[in-house]
């Protein structure tokens, strides 16, 4: 069987990067640029069909010489371009695959500035912040611990919260008032899988005014609404506040001319961090992180339990209806709720069917 290891190249607009597939047809040259035809290997982004992963050249590809058929080498060598022929040893040094530990280091490194940019949001120093990551890997519990602990005096003398965690569909009315009752200094809106407000003209228009770079931050609803005379809202307000975005839309994948000309004007106004958890392997070194910093000791499972649940979702990634860490709580649940059957009761609830 031949195989390919891409070093550089990009299957529809998500980045290739150091993987190895089976190859099925060689570099060709199409419309479009350079591609090459491989066996998806079944993960999340590269389903386990036909698929074609752009390069640029040869040079973004190594190629297992010693499998390689006869017809795949002759192909090679009717190609007039000797840029093209060239196929790199696997040992090229050029070749570079992220170890575990040091995308281990990578991802924490992510997650603590996210913890840092939450902190610069609740004292100014940060506007605006989206969040870009996969669901279920701890976006939104990393910005409400930051908040939580921002606000614990409030808290203790029962003032007002100056923050809020919004989830669920929002119409552009309610984002304006929203944004009102947290129009101060000091104050954060959290929009967490929100993505009706992403998605509509109207509040986009309302988000570029509220996180403007201008010095003073006017926002305006210049319709008549029963809703806001009866709330006591203004029809014009300046915002002093912070708004972070949790999403798990990934802007550069947007297709709608319209819609990405919004999402970019936006995408200006606020820092933008991609969590860049994008790979089953990243999922799962997250997941192993997160369970050996602790996310399992209010379980008070024995020793050894919680790696064996680790272990468990491991052997069992491409049947795991999510990978996530909401899928690591519900199998310690199981784990915790029959220690001799949780495995059975695993693979009817959080499986997929063999």
């Amino acid at each position: 069987m031949s195989t390919v290891t891409i070093t550089r190249g990009s299957y529809r607009n998500v980045p290739v990067r150091n993987r190895t597939f089976r190859l099925l047809k060689d570099f060709q040259v199409g419309a479009k640029g350079g591609f090459v035809t491989v066996l998806g290997d079944g993960s999340e982004q590269f389903p386990a069909k036909a698929i074609r992963i752009r390069v640029d050249s040869m040079r973004d590809m190594v190629a297992d010489i010693s499998r390689n058929t006869e017809d795949s080498l002759m192909a090679l060598k009717n190609n007039d371009d000797d840029s093209l022929l060239r196929i790199e040893k696997p040992e090229d040094p050029e070749v570079y695959t992220e170890t575990d530990e040091e995308a281990i280091v990578r991802i924490r490194q992510r997650f603590d500035i996210l913890d840092e940019m939450t902190h610069g949001c609740t004292n100014g120093a940060v506007r605006a912040m989206i969040v870009s990551g996969p669901p279920g890997v701890g976006k939104s519990f990393g910005v409400e611990k930051v908040l939580d602990e921002a606000s614990l005096f409030d808290k203790l003398a029962q003032r007002r919260q100056k923050f809020e965690v919004v989830k669920g569909a929002m119409s552009a009315i309610g984002l304006y008032a929203k944004l009102f009752k947290y129009a101060d200094e000091g104050c954060v809106v959290v929009f967490d899988d929100c993505d009706s407000i992403l998605l509509d003209d109207v509040s986009l228009n309302i988000l570029k005014a509220a996180l403007d770079s201008s010095k003073k931050r006017y926002i305006s609803w210049n319709t008549d609404s029963r809703l806001l005379r009866s709330e006591g809202i203004p029809d014009r307000f300046e915002f002093k506040g912070a708004a972070i975005f949790i999403t798990n839309i990934k802007f550069e994948h947007v297709r709608s001319k319209k819609l990405k000309d919004h999402l970019d004007a936006l995408e200006s106004r606020c820092h933008y961090l991609d969590l860049t958890l994008d790979t089953t392997r990243d999922k799962m070194l997250r997941i192993k992180q997160i369970v050996k910093d602790g996310m399992l000791d209010s379980y008070d499972f024995e020793d050894g339990a919680s790696d064996e649940i680790v272990a468990y979702m491991e052997e069992n990634l491409k049947r795991l209806r999510e990978l996530s860490l909401r899928t690591v709580l519900k199998i310690a649940d199981l784990r915790k709720m029959s220690a001799s059957s949780w495995k059975k009761i695993a693979e009817v609830t959080v499986m997929k069917k063999a």
